[in-house]
């Protein structure tokens, strides 16, 4: 792995940076939404938070205060999300009552019963973010294994066995997709087996994007499985 040549070590270093944070900015969409909503903050003002803080980050260039050597862009991410929520609460808080929109933060949403559902059990606002992020980035490799396939010319076998890759089957499930596509079981299992080794090195290739050492990669890696609960 040539870390050097991530994603976020070229946000990191002088150079057309611009290109790769905005490419991060879109993979990382989704944690932020669920992150802010799972805030308490009113459904229709969380796509306009994270368009303000997706914009701000780019415009004000953040990442130039980011220290290399903590690495991982998805922590650094976070952490300027909840700066950027804590400044945007005091604004609005300032204001005189009227007028302006008014945002609830997590505090305040502590005693209200019906935001109290949507934060309980273990959905924490942090939980949430990397749930999000965990689902974003298997989706993503999942559509670069499907455009591998399709360039293979064998999409239609990867559309039947996708289920298959965050899920063991179990033999009646190989007997049903073995008849479909007409071919053995041995067959199919060695197709499922080789589609899921393939998926877990986009997935290594996807979280390397963002890690600046084998050791932050080994530790992203044991995160999505935590995040997961499924086969990686």
């Amino acid at each position: 792995m040539r870390f050097e040549t991530t994603r976020w070590s070229m946000v990191l270093h002088a150079g057309d940076t611009r290109g790769a944070l905005e490419t991060l900015c879109r993979t990382y969409r989704p944690p932020v939404l669920d992150y802010i909503r799972h805030r308490g903050y009113p459904a229709d003002s969380v796509e306009d938070l994270a368009q303000a803080f997706f914009a701000q980050f780019i415009e004000h260039a953040w990442h130039a205060n980011a220290d290399p050597a903590r690495g991982r862009f998805r922590a650094f991410l976070l952490t300027a999300l909840k700066r950027f929520l804590i400044d945007t609460d005091e604004r609005l808080h300032a204001k005189k009552r009227g007028g302006a929109m008014q945002f609830r933060s997590f505090d305040q949403t502590a005693t209200n019963p019906s935001t109290l559902d949507n934060l309980a059990g273990d959905q924490t606002p942090d939980l949430a973010f990397e749930r999000s992020w965990a689902a974003t980035l298997l989706a993503t490799a999942m559509r670069r294994l499907r455009t591998e396939a399709e360039e293979a010319g064998k999409l239609a076998m990867f559309d039947q066995l996708r289920e298959f890759l965050g899920e063991r089957p179990d033999e009646a499930d190989y007997a049903r997709v073995a008849q479909v596509l007409n071919l053995r079981r041995n067959t199919l299992a060695v197709a499922v087996h080789r589609l899921r080794h393939r998926l877990r090195e986009l997935i290594r290739d996807e979280l390397a994007q963002t890690t600046t050492s084998k050791a932050e990669l080994e530790a992203e890696i044991q995160a999505l499985r935590h995040s997961l609960g499924r086969i990686l």
